[in-house]
């Protein structure tokens, strides 16, 4: 896409000096622990002496607000209850003011122009306790680009506050859908996490599923219609270059990258048996990693592409499996009643979210790596297709409340809290999170 690449030849990302040591802050948020309060904390308007600037510094706190504020684990204070109106970014913060209205953390910054259609951004992050700063970068940018500029402050602050990645400045890529349920229109749409920058990728000429993100570029694989015969695409989001990889002798479906982005594991389905191969982006060549009589279908690599998971009915009941990326060492990993689907293993590698089908019910479910550890985050009529945020700590999936009722993208912590609606402005379907994207 057009904005990335310029935004890569132009993007100056700066550590800034000015950041005072560290060693004896409190503002952290221990997040691997339960029952915790979201943490307090000011975003004020980033300031700048230029009309237009200024606009951009006020959209750039609230966007960034709003990041902090989406993930559960920070509550913004509303500006009509500060006590110090910030006017200058580099002016030291009156702490006693801050802490009476209960800020835990202070975000100020400002937003200077340094030519035309340019601008240098810069924040710091205080801590309000230890009356220090604990952090502060700046950016050269274009005007253009504030939005992005803001999703990075937030993973700053995310990261810094917290210990672990953040994950705002991410896109989404989903299937939208419109028309009635036995002649439904599935396009190719993509937005950022947060909704915006909403665009189509395809028309709505054929059916379109299961869009799926390289692990570290802005490339995606999906399965098309196109021509009314089922294939595998791979399309480059950046320049919008599209290919097919091929066509296969039988039915393709549920392509997934592996770790490094130069293998393609993808079930098809012929002679009435469905098997899992993996395909060598290089060579295109085609080879088979299972070879039973059952369903065997949904490949998921681990983060080191060492094993896959992937489910199958070949114990009598739809199930997960673990098998090395080879094909051997195959071994069940769930053994809970109802059908196990959709398996994908987390960035971190340290769990794997499912959809189970049980009861009447759908949930939405992780485990350990182990098969270990099971349990269900969130249940409802119909919830399904669970992928992970690049930090392996929020989880987005399609969600149906009831029977001929809209089909939305819902996101939702590992704890099973803060579960929140993902808008988007027609029903939507198979949600891909993308990695960070590249500078």
């Amino acid at each position: 896409m057009k904005f990335l690449s310029s935004l890569r030849r132009t993007f100056i990302v700066l550590a800034v000096a000015f950041s005072a040591s560290s060693a004896h802050a409190q503002l952290r948020l221990d997040i691997t622990q339960g029952g915790f309060e979201p943490l307090p904390i000011a975003v004020a308007d980033f300031t700048s002496n230029s009309g237009e600037a200024a606009q951009i510094g006020r959209d750039m706190a609230r966007v960034i607000a709003a990041d902090l504020e989406r993930s559960g684990l920070f509550r913004p204070i509303p500006h009509n209850a500060f006590i110090e109106q910030v006017t200058f970014a580099t002016n030291i913060p009156r702490f006693p003011d801050w802490r009476q209205i209960n800020a835990a953390g202070l975000v100020i910054g400002s937003v200077v122009p340094t030519g035309p259609g340019k601008v240098k951004v810069s924040f710091r992050l205080w801590d309000i306790y230890g009356e220090q700063q604990v952090a502060g970068k700046q950016y050269d940018t274009f005007n253009r680009n504030w939005r992005r500029i803001a999703h990075l402050i937030a993973d700053e602050i995310y990261k810094r506050i917290t210990g672990e990645d953040g994950y705002f400045d991410t896109r989404i890529v989903y299937v939208s859908e419109t028309g009635p349920k036995n002649k439904r229109v599935k396009r190719l749409a993509i937005m950022d996490q947060d909704g915006e920058n909403h665009k189509f990728l395809t028309a709505g000429n054929y059916l379109v599923l299961t869009p799926r993100f390289a692990p570290d570029t802005q490339e995606i694989v999906y399965l098309s219609y196109a021509g009314k015969v089922p294939r595998v695409y791979l399309r480059d989001l950046q320049t919008g270059r599209e290919e097919s990889l091929g066509t296969f002798q039988g039915m393709s479906f549920a392509p997934r990258f592996n770790h490094n982005g130069d293998q393609l594991a993808m079930s098809i389905a012929k002679g009435g048996n469905t098997d899992i191969f993996v395909m060598d982006l290089r060579s295109r060549q085609l080879r088979k990693l299972t070879d039973s009589p059952a369903i065997d279908t949904s490949p998921s690599y681990s983060p080191d592409g060492r094993q896959i998971v992937f489910n199958s009915d070949r114990g009598g009941s739809q199930q997960l499996y673990l098998m090395n990326a080879d094909g051997s060492g195959v071994k069940r990993l769930s053994f809970g009643d109802g059908r196990y689907g959709d398996p994908v293993w987390s960035p971190r590698g340290d769990y794997i979210a499912f959809t189970k089908m049980a009861a009447g019910r759908f949930f939405i479910g992780i485990m350990r790596a182990d098969g270990s550890g099971e349990r269900m985050i969130h249940e409802s009529w119909l919830a399904e297709g669970p992928t992970w945020a690049p930090n392996g700590r929020v989880l987005m999936f399609t969600q149906q409340t009831s029977p001929g009722g809209s089909t939305r993208l819902y996101s939702i912590d590992v704890t099973g809290r803060n579960m929140r609606q993902v808008v988007t402005p027609l029903d939507a379907s198979d949600p891909a999170w993308s990695p960070l994207l590249p500078l």
